[in-house]
């Protein structure tokens, strides 16, 4: 297929050269000339504006950062929305507010072009190992045309419901994912605290009832005292604004959620935004002395 991609960064980029590697003809545009160049030598088409890429596309695939950015690309001056055909489809994989995909889809609609809203789950190393857990929201009619597409980039691709639903599922995973890794920060500190070894602690409880993808790899960072970032804390600060918005919007109470949010905004006061979310165990450390 003739397919466009925006988005080239830590997670955009490994998912546009696997649809690369499987033969489709792919046009790029980025903000930064250097993001595109390793996929312009692998024989990608960089263009001067997402314009110009949905002029080329029969597919267009979004992977930025949060709702402006997605309104701007698919929308703005020089947008998708100006060079898109009828028939054309945006599939955005991108975590950003339901209500923002509702909004965008319904734009695009009125030109003729159809809307996937498909964020992911499984961060770098999904992407770059095509493991990615894909919630979509749209027409399945339409989901069912992309479908091989978003197959080449994850492990399971789940049709939630219309659009915006997908954003909705998203919004679900980062909730019960950040409240395990901040559950994982307390029983790392009360190991600390108690004189136990974090470490042992962390092996004794993977394999029992409390053993997770959580306790595996970010309650490991937090005993090896490795905050490098996997996925940015700053990004799941942005998710939990999101969920916590639409938890306003609709009059649910989600209790845990507004907890964790505070442990967010004092890691991102601390300045530690760049690092890994295991840096909630930090939040906790400082309070504790």
């Amino acid at each position: 297929m003739k397919l466009g991609f925006i988005g080239l960064g830590v997670m955009g980029r490994p998912m546009a050269q696997h649809l690369l590697a499987v033969g489709h003809e792919l046009h790029v545009y980025a903000r930064r000339a250097e993001a595109a160049r390793p996929l312009v030598d692998a024989g990608a088409r960089a263009c001067a504006s997402p314009a110009e890429v949905a002029a080329a596309s029969e597919v267009v695939i979004t992977m930025v950062t949060n709702g402006p950015d997605v309104e701007q690309v698919a929308l703005g001056e020089a947008g998708l929305i100006h060079g898109a055909r009828p028939g054309m489809v945006l599939v955005d994989m991108g975590t950003i507010p339901p209500e923002t995909a509702r909004r965008v889809a319904a734009a695009l609609a009125e030109k003729g072009v159809d809307m996937i809203d498909a964020p992911v789950s499984g961060g770098e190393a999904g992407a770059k190992n095509a493991t990615l857990a894909i919630m979509a929201g749209g027409k399945a009619e339409v989901l069912e045309r992309v479908r091989p597409l978003l197959e080449t980039l994850g492990k399971t691709l789940v049709h939630i419901g219309p659009i915006g639903a997908g954003q909705v599922a998203k919004a679900c995973n980062q909730l019960i994912m950040v409240a395990a890794i901040e559950a994982a920060a307390e029983a790392m500190l009360l190991a600390q605290c108690a004189g136990a070894d974090p470490e042992k602690v962390r092996q004794a409880l993977a394999g029992g009832s409390a053993g997770s993808r959580v306790m595996d790899i970010f309650a490991a960072r937090m005993t090896a005292r490795d905050f490098r970032a996997g996925v940015e804390a700053r990004l799941h600060h942005k998710d939990f604004g999101i969920l916590l918005g639409e938890a306003a919007t609709l009059g649910a109470p989600l209790p845990v959620a507004a907890q964790i949010w505070q442990q967010l905004n004092a890691l991102m006061a601390q300045g530690w935004a760049r690092e890994d979310t295991s840096a909630l165990l930090k939040v906790l450390e400082s309070a504790s002395r």
